[in-house]
């Protein structure tokens, strides 16, 4: 189910009037059903998946807290895994027809042979983890039996990613390495799709488990709130990708909607609409005929497509973010701010600082420290910055070019690195222009669009479909200055209106430094602004809904 379909609007319609009628507690049980129909609303079969990422590592999180696991704290886990199991596995969802258009075949539904195995399968998998928890909990040495349940936690959800997203791709990967040393090799592949969002509730969840090793957030003993904080709807398919510790403390207690809070909500949802329908969905069609073009590309093509196709992914994935904060904060429930303004970076460390904040800060806190981070020499430093970055390509989706844009973003941030060890001044952070004359900002602002080339170039690589279409289009970078070509496909007039306002706002909250710049205008004003974003999308929607980019990964 997208943001921008008219069931999604009549889902959210219906859910927000019922939440509001409930108390706390049944407000989260009702999130969580309701999360778990909108997931499954794309393909009920993968819930499954949520759940066993879910129960493992609710299971993980006490057992490093505790040593062991009390009966309730199992039984109700191991219930809600096994019933999991027989309804989206057991049954077969493809027998039940679309809405509206006939009744089930429950022949094709209820399959008994699925059904059995899906309920011994889930019973043996039960028993077997709570033999490994039974045989942990009876460990002495309290650091290896912490060590140990976590390598639980990361062995579910890295197994999960690794079957799921990447076996293809290394398997492949790896025929080709054998078949470049004279080895032939038959390659075995999984046909199997890629669950969406798998890469973030994974990471999400893990970052429960290892804040809880490293004593930073004690676990929840309530099942239900944790397994709403795997699964909660808003931000489930594409992030931001949370931590437990800022979004569980929320659901465990009341929440008080406020007027502000509602109208901040609705605020955050017309510009994520306006955002992901009027401009991102406006540029597409220029940017996928140039990337997909089998004829003549020239060099303002290739400049066109990566200037737009940097509009075109900041937003549709901040659109999308916008709309799960502003859903997020009509229901009581705040999320973290995913962007701040990335394309007014002036170098690659601010940059990061700005884009995709959930992956940059997990990146760097789950991986970059652990590796050494900042300690050690600047060649070490540049090592930690590479496999980070790199790997931080891979995370977007199981293919080379996304190494290789990891691979560049790594480059541009060791560049930097050693340009200000050298150059002996820290790194501008976000913000510091506060309080500087117009002329130093205007030197910022044009540092921010020379920056700005090199941020489309990544984008280049991160767009393309191949190795030779990079090489091609960075070979037409360098050597080809043709006429501009289109085939008769330009921007829409509500991707060019809406870049414009967009423009403005963008600029005028970074003068300001208040992401709530628009409340500090006049009715009249504010009103203008949300009635104009509210016109320009809906000039740009069409019949059929355009996917979020960042469902792919």
């Amino acid at each position: 189910m997208l943001f921008n379909s008219p069931e999604f609007v009549v889902f959210f319609l219906l859910v927000y009037c019922l939440y509001l009628g409930l108390s706390f507690r049944l407000q989260n049980y009702m999130l969580l059903v309701v999360s778990y129909i909108f997931y499954g609303w794309w393909d009920a079969r993968f819930l499954f998946l949520v759940a066993l990422s879910t129960t493992i590592d609710f299971w993980v999180g006490l057992m490093i807290e505790n040593g062991r696991l009390q009966l309730r704290q199992w039984l109700m886990p191991a219930a809600f895994f096994v019933l999991s199991a027989v309804i989206f596995l057991g049954l077969d969802w493809t027998g039940l027809p679309a809405l509206g258009s006939g009744y089930p075949d429950l022949g094709r539904l209820l399959n008994i042979r699925m059904l059995a195995l899906s309920l011994a399968g889930s019973v043996a998998f039960v028993v077997l983890i709570s033999a490994v928890f039974s045989t942990l909990s009876r460990m002495k040495d309290e650091g290896r039996r912490r060590f140990r349940c976590l390598l639980v936690s990361l062995i579910t959800q890295l197994g999960l990613l690794a079957v799921f997203k990447y076996f293809n791709f290394f398997v492949d990967s790896l025929s080709a390495a054998l078949a470049g040393v004279g080895i032939e090799s038959s390659p075995l592949h999984l046909n199997i799709v890629l669950p969406v969002g798998i890469s973030f509730y994974t990471f999400q969840s893990l970052s429960y488990t290892i804040d809880i090793y490293r004593r930073q957030f004690k676990p929840t003993d309530r099942f239900s709130d944790f397994a709403l904080f795997v699964a909660y709807f808003p931000q489930l398919q594409a992030g931001p990708i949370e931590r437990g510790r800022h979004i569980i403390p929320q659901l465990a207690r009341p929440r008080t909607l406020t007027i502000e809070q509602t109208s901040r909500g609705l605020y955050l949802i017309v510009l994520g609409f306006f955002k992901k329908v009027a401009i991102a969905d406006g540029v597409s069609p220029v940017v996928d005929h140039i990337f997909g073009s089998s004829g003549r590309v020239t060099w303002i093509d290739v400049v066109a497509a990566s200037a737009l196709f940097a509009v075109q992914i900041y937003c549709d994935f901040s659109g999308y973010t916008d709309i799960a904060r502003g859903i997020s904060k009509m229901l009581g429930i705040n999320m973290i701010v995913n962007f701040n303004q990335p394309y007014f970076a002036t170098n690659p460390q601010d940059f990061w600082r700005r884009w995709h904040i959930s992956l940059s800060t997990w990146l760097r806190d789950y991986l970059y420290v652990p590796l050494g981070g900042n300690q050690g020499g600047l060649a070490f430093i540049c090592r930690n910055l590479m496999i980070t970055m790199m790997l931080g390509g891979l995370w977007h989706g199981a293919s080379w070019n996304f190494v290789l844009w990891g691979f560049y973003q790594g480059a541009a941030l060791c560049v930097y690195r050693i340009w200000s060890e050298y150059r002996g001044k820290p790194a501008p952070v976000v913000g510091s222009e506060l309080g500087l004359s117009a002329g130093h900002i205007v030197r910022r602002l044009l540092a921010s669009a020379g920056f700005l080339i090199v941020v489309c170039y990544g984008w280049l690589l991160f767009r393309a479909h191949s190795f030779a279409q990079i090489v091609n289009f960075t070979s037409l970078l360098i050597s080809d200055f043709g006429d501009l070509d289109y085939g008769g496909r330009a921007p829409r007039l509500s991707a060019l209106f809406g870049m414009a306002l967009l423009l403005a706002m963008e600029i005028v909250q970074y003068w300001k430094a208040d992401p709530c710049f628009y409340q500090r205008f006049p009715v009249p004003i504010r009103g203008f602004l949300i009635a104009a974003m509210i016109a320009i999308t809906l000039m740009g929607m069409s019949n059929e809904p355009a996917q979020f980019i960042y469902f792919q990964f």
